[in-house]
């Protein structure tokens, strides 16, 4: 048989060593590949609390004026990654928070705070201020009145815990910088969402349809991000997945980051065990897309009587409050505790999984724009005319709610007919339509013309929309809506398009939506889907083509971005600061019990539990938004160590835990802490800690603090 012809030659001592010494050589350059070359970025993480007042703010998403704050099940986080291109120094700083939306107020002041402490180099354009949409953190921090009706004002200790938070996030993280890399990695993510509007996703083109039909009618896509030094330590992780985060629904009282906040703070104790709640190094954050119609309550609405709601109009004998829609466990706890899981174990997937190493420039594009006067292209119009967008209004439908959590029974989703004359006669004195409003914002029937109202919109009317590229591998799109599933594919396709034309992408490239994000002004369906005029229909604001002057103004940037000329700032956004106004009573004093004081026990815990069992001690305490604990807690579970010494091992940060207030008599506080034993906690002694400050008539602020007797707790066998 004939030898390898490697071997047909004899060769010297010297000649063989060279030979595997190219070999070697080689093997290197094939097996290695980008991790062998230095970290193209420098990156850094942190995580900051931006808890607001605890007890009897309205929470901010479903507007019901009585779901106001009670208490906490889980702190909300601020989550912020720095990227810096070492070449070019250009930065991009994602944040992602626990809260319903970015709104303009944020963004704005954050800018201004930042250049007023000399850090010019943060701008409009290179911060993407995020959000998760949990319907279940206090509100009242927008400078426009329909954003904070319900919260009766403008809140300042919630806007400044949260732009606080942010801001100190920024800067520990520019602290931490180091030099590391990107990874990405996406895949699909089944059995936790579903459309909420689906007989208005089917309004869509069929054509068009059939080019999603493997996700069907929700975007089934994660994206993930992973954070690593260049040493290969993890340092975070970032992804996107658009679901709702109303699986806390509107009776709920507890502040909490929903099924998204919930992913976080699993993950972040799945890579810092032994870490409090905020004090991880590892950061995880699950932000939102183009969640718009989509929905976390898998089962999906029914009647009471277990009946499927009417399709069209989401009602059950006529009525929108009996047509609800609910999650896949036994209650709005466990479901958010499942759609959290799904989100964690997928993320964690393609975490571990992620090969795909992003090595190029951070390139960053941004404009503010006039969306009450946009002229709108024919390429980009479902008409393919030139079109017109109109000034703000909500339809009669944005009342009727959704199957997340439905509005007043006065009104229905998909009703485009004239409007309930009774409600339209009361809605004229907010502002009256004009003829040219009513025709621009047809088939609508306007509810509430909150962009005429007067002396200043209730909305804003300039708005922000921002492009940014990672490489060639990751183009994000920052929206200041909340985007249907086939608005944000619409969306992405010509961005990408025209990206991929000006060779700055290849089909290869991710593409997300980051929604909600930098300021926010209701929603964005397709021409098709608002004609519906279901909720999300009648909440898009700027009329039947807002869909088709977002893609168009969008898809300028892609082309600036792709010629490598600047964009347009555009006309700057009103600074509204001192314009707010607020109605809601402050605390004005506390008292307890006579001849008792504050921290006394009022129900005590038992002697012995087992796990699987609840503890539940009571205090006398006083009203919670004396002192936000931000970056501390205002209850503490504690295991004795074997030297006698108490060791905190939760806090009201932890899943496990829930601290709630609630008045007593006139100005009297009983503070409830409950623990759920979970399987892991082992035998040992236990008490509840309780931490809360009291005001006195004078305005005088005292600390207190309560502690239950010790208590056994028991494993199960």
């Amino acid at each position: 048989s004939q030898r390898p012809l490697l071997f047909t030659t004899t060769m010297s001592s010297s000649q063989l060593l060279i030979l595997l010494f190219t070999l070697l050589c080689l093997s290197l350059s094939f097996t290695s590949g980008a991790t062998d070359q230095a970290p193209p970025y420098r990156l850094g993480v942190a995580i900051r609390d931006i808890t607001g007042p605890a007890a009897e703010v309205n929470m901010m998403g479903y507007a019901m004026p009585g779901q106001r704050t009670h208490g906490i099940h889980l702190r909300l986080r601020s989550r912020i990654f720095l990227i810096e291109h070492k070449e070019t120094k250009n930065r991009v700083v994602y944040v992602n928070n626990d809260i319903a939306m970015c709104m303009q107020s944020v963004k704005e002041t954050l800018v201004e705070r930042l250049h007023a402490m000399g850090k010019k180099e943060y701008t409009r354009d290179n911060l993407i201020i995020g959000s998760t949409h949990t319907h279940s953190g206090p509100g009242g921090f927008s400078w426009y009145t329909l954003y904070d009706v319900t919260s009766l004002g403008f809140v300042k200790e919630n806007f400044n815990a949260v732009v606080d938070g942010i801001l100190q996030g920024i800067l520990l993280a520019e602290g931490a910088l180091r030099d590391g890399r990107l990874k990405i990695n996406a895949g699909q993510l089944l059995e936790s969402n579903i459309n909420r509007s689906p007989t208005a996703y089917d309004e869509n083109p069929a054509e068009e349809r059939e080019l999603y039909k493997e996700d069907g009618n929700t975007e089934k896509t994660m994206t993930v991000l992973r954070f690593e030094g260049a040493d290969g330590e993890e340092l975070g992780v970032l992804s996107w997945f658009p679901v709702h985060c109303t699986s806390m629904n509107n009776t709920n009282q507890f502040i909490s980051g929903d099924n998204k906040g919930y992913a976080s703070y699993i993950f972040e104790k799945y890579k810092n065990p032994d870490a409090l709640p905020g004090q991880n190094t590892f950061v995880a954050a699950f932000g939102q897309s183009n969640e718009g119609d989509v929905s976390p309550n898998t089962r999906g609405p029914k009647c009471p009587n277990g009946d499927t709601c009417d399709l069209l109009h989401s009602t059950c004998s006529g009525n929108v409050e009996d047509c609800i829609a609910s999650g896949p466990g036994r209650d709005m706890v466990e479901s958010t505790q499942i759609i959290g899981m799904n989100q964690f174990k997928k993320a964690l997937e393609l975490y571990n999984s992620a090969t795909t190493e992003i090595t190029g420039p951070v390139e960053l594009r941004h404009s503010h724009v006039d969306m009450t006067q946009v002229r709108i292209s024919p390429n980009y119009t479902s008409t393919h005319k030139e079109e017109d967008t109109c000034k703000a209004a909500l339809g009669f439908s944005f009342a009727a709610g959704t199957t997340d959590g439905p509005g007043s029974r006065f009104w229905i989703q998909g009703d485009n007919s004239t409007g309930n004359p009774f409600w339209k006669w009361v809605s004229s004195f907010l502002a009256k339509p004009t003829p040219e409003q009513i025709q621009c914002q047809h088939p609508k029937p306007i509810l509430i013309d909150v962009g005429l109202t007067k002396p200043s919109p209730w909305t804003p009317p300039i708005l922000p929309v921002q492009l940014t590229m990672l490489g060639k591998e990751l183009i994000i799109c920052s929206v200041p809506a909340e985007f249907s599933t086939m608005a944000g594919r619409r969306l992405k396709k010509q961005v990408k398009a025209t990206l991929i034309k000006y060779g700055k992408a290849t089909n290869e490239t991710h593409i997300v939506i980051s929604g909600l994000a930098n300021a926010y002004a209701g929603y964005v369906t397709t021409y098709e889907e608002y004609l519906q005029q279901r909720y999300e229909g009648a909440s898009t604001l700027f009329g039947p083509h807002t869909l088709a002057a977002y893609t168009q103004e969008m898809d300028r940037l892609a082309r600036d971005l792709g010629l490598g000329q600047p964009s347009l700032a555009g006309p700057t956004p009103p600074n509204l600061q001192n314009h707010t106004w607020n109605f809601r009573p402050g605390v004005v004093a506390d008292t307890h019990p006579l001849g008792g004081k504050f921290g006394d026990i009022r129900t005590d815990a038992d002697d012995v539990y087992e796990s699987g069992q609840q503890v539940k001690v009571e205090f006398w305490g006083a009203h919670l938004n004396n002192n936000l604990f931000i970056e501390g807690t205002f209850l503490a579970v504690e295991q004795k160590d074997v030297s006698g010494e108490w060791k905190t091992i939760l806090t009201d940060g932890d899943w496990d835990t829930t601290l709630q207030w609630q008045r007593h008599l006139i100005a009297e506080s009983i503070i409830t802490i409950r623990w759920n034993i979970s399987r892991e906690i082992p035998s040992g002694t236990y008490r509840i800690h309780h931490y809360g400050t009291s005001k006195s008539l004078f305005g005088e602020k005292t600390p207190y603090e309560g502690v239950s007797k010790e208590f056994k707790v028991v494993q199960q066998n």
